[in-house]
C-alpha cells in the first residue's frame, strides 16, 4: 500500500532507541522533515541530551518544553477532584499525561505547519488511543503515523539490528538496562515486562525507584498538614506550593516512608488484560486527604453523586477521551462541587500507611458538634423524629413481606 505524502511530522521524541529509530525511519520511509518533541513531564531524567542527538539526526526544529507545571495544575490536579481512580486501584499515572503531550504535538504542527504526528506507541498498548484520540479531537484532520501498526521491526533484534544499520547510537551495555518497560511523570512510575508478565511472580525489591520497602521505612512518622483551596492543596505545613512543587514534595516525603506502590492487573481499552506495578506516592497521599477534606465540607448527595460518576470519569481518562465533551462536562460538574472544599488535613505518614489524623475548614465544614454529639444537644435533634422517618422507609418493604407472608 503506497504511502500517503507527509511534508513534515511532529514526532514524539524520547532520544531513547525506539525514537531514534522512528525519526530515521520517518526520513526514510515518509521522505519528510521531522520535528521532535521532547516533554518534560517530571519523569526525572534529563531532557536536554534529546537535542544533541535530534541535532545529529539533521532535525532543524526541536522542541523542549517543561511541562512540569501545567501537568500538575491542568491535569493532574482536575482529575483528583474527581478522586479518580480505575477499577479500584489505578490513579491514572500514565493515562492523565498522554492528552497533555497530545496537546502539545498538535500545537507545535500548527506552528511549523507540520500535516502529520507522530508516537512510539505499540500496536498492543493504551497509548496508541489515548495519543491519537488527542491528536483528532484537536485536529481533525491531521494525518497520525503510527509506526509500530506499519513496520516490520517487532523484536528488540531488529531494532538493534536497524540501528547498526543505519549508524544510530544505542546504549550497549545490556547487564545495566532495566528489564522492565518503564514510564515516569510527576504522578507515578510504572513497570511492566520482564518477570511481570507472569502475574503470579512478585516484583523484585530492587524494581522500585521511588519508594523504599515499607518495613524498611523509617520507625518515626512524619506528620504533615495540607491546605486545601476549592479542592486543591495550595500549601503544605503552612508553605504556599504550586501544584508540580506539592507533588514533588509529596513523592520525596510520601516515597521515603513506603507509600505509593500497587501491583495491578488491568483490562486495557484494547482488550487484553495487562499486569503492571506502579509507584505513585504523591497521588496516594492526595486521594486520602481529598475524600478526609471532602467528608467535612461536601454535601452526603454530592458525596454521593460523585462517588457514582467517578468510575465513568476515570474510565474516560483510561481510555483516552480527556478532550471528549463527556468529560469535559463531568469536569464542570466535578470542579463546580469544590468551591466549599476548604480547610485542612493533617496526616500520618508511616510505613506505607497514610492515616487520616485530623481535618477542619474556618468556613466551609458541615460537621456540627451540637447536633452529632451523643450527650446532650439541648434540643438542636428531636430523637423521636427519627421513629416517622423509619417508618415511611419501611413501608414498601412492610408491604412486600405481608404479601409473602399471605
Amino acid at each position: 500500500m503506497s504511502k500517503i505524502k507527509i511534508n513534515k511530522a511532529v514526532l514524539a521524541y524520547s532520544g531513547g532507541l525506539d525514537t531514534s529509530i522512528i525519526l530515521k525511519w520517518l526520513q526514510d520511509e515518509y521522505d519528510c522533515e521531522v520535528v521532535t518533541f521532547t516533554a518534560d513531564i517530571g519523569q526525572g531524567e534529563e531532557v536536554e541530551p534529546a537535542r544533541a542527538k535530534a541535532q545529529a539526526a539533521g532535525v532543524k526544529e526541536i522542541y523542549i518544553d517543561d511541562l512540569r507545571e501545567e501537568f500538575a495544575r491542568d491535569f493532574v490536579f482536575p482529575m483528583f477532584r474527581a478522586n479518580a481512580v480505575y477499577e479500584g486501584e489505578y490513579l491514572l499515572g500514565t493515562s492523565i499525561a498522554r492528552p497533555l503531550i497530545a496537546k502539545r504535538q498538535i500545537e507545535i504542527a500548527n506552528e511549523t505547519g507540520a500535516d502529520a504526528v507522530s508516537h512510539g506507541a505499540t500496536g498492543k498498548g493504551n497509548d496508541q488511543v489515548r495519543f491519537e484520540l488527542g491528536y483528532y479531537a484537536l485536529k481533525p484532520d491531521v494525518h497520525v503515523i503510527a509506526p509500530w501498526r506499519e513496520w516490520d521491526l517487532n523484536s528488540r533484534e531488529k531494532l538493534m539490528a536497524y540501528a547498526e544499520a543505519h549508524g544510530i547510537p544505542v546504549e550497549q551495555k545490556r547487564g545495566k538496562k532495566s528489564p522492565y518497560s518503564m514510564d515516569a511523570n510527576l504522578l507515578h512510575i510504572s513497570y511492566e515486562g520482564g518477570i511481570l508478565e507472569d502475574p503470579w511472580a512478585a516484583p523484585e525489591e530492587t524494581m522500585w525507584r521511588w519508594t523504599v520497602s515499607p518495613q524498611d521505612a523509617p520507625d518515626q512518622p512524619a506528620i504533615i498538614e495540607l491546605t486545601y483551596r476549592r479542592g486543591d492543596i495550595v500549601a503544605i505545613d503552612g508553605q504556599a506550593m504550586t501544584p508540580a512543587q506539592v507533588m514533588e514534595h509529596l513523592n520525596q516525603l510520601a516515597g521515603a516512608h513506603g507509600i505509593g506502590r500497587d501491583d495491578i492487573v488491568e483490562n486495557r481499552y484494547v482488550g487484553m488484560k495487562s499486569r503492571g506495578c506502579y509507584e505513585t506516592p504523591a497521588g496516594t497521599v492526595m486521594l486520602k486527604a481529598h475524600r478526609a477534606m471532602e467528608s467535612l465540607t461536601l454535601d452526603r448527595e454530592a458525596t454521593h453523586l460523585k462517588d457514582e460518576l467517578m468510575p465513568r470519569y476515570a474510565k474516560l481518562i483510561y481510555n483516552g477521551f480527556w478532550w471528549s465533551p463527556e468529560r469535559e462536562m463531568l469536569q464542570a460538574l466535578i470542579d463546580a462541587s469544590q468551591a466549599t472544599v476548604n480547610g485542612r488535613v493533617r496526616l500520618k505518614l508511616y510505613k506505607g500507611n497514610v492515616i487520616v489524623e485530623g481535618r477542619e475548614s474556618d468556613t466551609d465544614s458541615l460537621f456540627d458538634a451540637s447536633i452529632a454529639t451523643f450527650e446532650d444537644d439541648e434540643g438542636a435533634y428531636n430523637q423521636q423524629d427519627a421513629e416517622g422517618f423509619i417508618k415511611l422507609n419501611a413501608l414498601r418493604l412492610r408491604i412486600a413481606a405481608a404479601r409473602k407472608a399471605k
